[in-house]
């Protein structure tokens, strides 16, 4: 089996009833993103950005994965037991519609939605229900507590695993994202010519072009079809 980096991007939950934030009638069409998504936002009105997190919490509770989750899980899958980052999936996403299909070998650049962490001892607890300014932390007992999510101007996770992965990779897949959030959106550019490189999406990306295949339809249909035909291609 070739080496496999995958980047996934909120329109691979789209169908699971979560919002995209950059689509027509997305988050950010109806938010401000300065104000929720920021560290000064969150130093301005930490209420407001509590309770947008609160709310994206609440409606992760209601959704289920969807067959492209499964399709990715069960790609994993066909890989075995691996000693290294031989399949790696790269989520830009904050939920954890992945793990729930069964993903295990994943990194979520972006943070997750289901955690917390604790801006006094630096404790990131799981969590799943709401957090207010006098939540305190289960660790310290202080109440400092803010989304472990990466806002803008803040530097994403995970990003030396994900160097070594890219630099090794053989086939490189960008799934629902709209390349416009750097530094993933060059995953693609660092990977040109090394390694074949395929978007999956909805609707062409900023940068697909610089793919060299693309497949453009609804996520619970395009990513079991790919992976369906690539394992039927390298499991003969």
């Amino acid at each position: 089996m070739e080496r496999m980096v995958i980047l996934t991007g909120a329109g691979i939950s789209r169908e699971s009833g979560l919002d995209t934030f950059r689509d027509e009638g997305g988050i950010w069409s109806r938010i401000r993103l300065e104000d929720v998504c920021t560290p000064e936002g969150f130093a301005r009105d930490p209420d407001t950005v509590d309770d947008f997190y609160n709310k994206r919490r609440r409606e992760l509770s209601t959704a289920e994965p969807n067959a492209a989750h499964r399709a990715l899980a069960d790609l994993e899958a066909a890989y075995g037991n691996m000693t290294d980052d031989a399949f790696l999936l790269i989520t830009q996403n904050i939920d954890d519609l992945h793990e729930r299909a069964g993903s295990e070998n994943l990194v979520h650049i972006h943070g997750e939605l289901l955690r917390l962490r604790c801006l006094n001892c630096g404790a990131t607890p799981l969590w799943a229900t709401d957090c207010q300014r006098n939540t305190p932390c289960p660790a310290c007992g202080q109440p400092h507590l803010r989304p472990d999510v990466v806002w803008f101007g803040e530097l994403p996770l995970h990003m030396e695993r994900i160097q070594r992965a890219l630099e090794r990779c053989e086939v490189f897949v960008a799934i629902g994202t709209s390349a416009t959030v750097y530094p993933a959106a060059g995953f693609v550019d660092e990977v040109s010519g090394q390694a074949r490189t395929v978007e999956l999406n909805l609707v062409p990306s900023g940068n697909a072009g610089l793919f060299d295949e693309v497949s453009y339809g609804e996520a619970t249909t395009i990513v079991p079809r790919f992976v369906r035909d690539y394992l039927a291609e390298n499991l003969l």
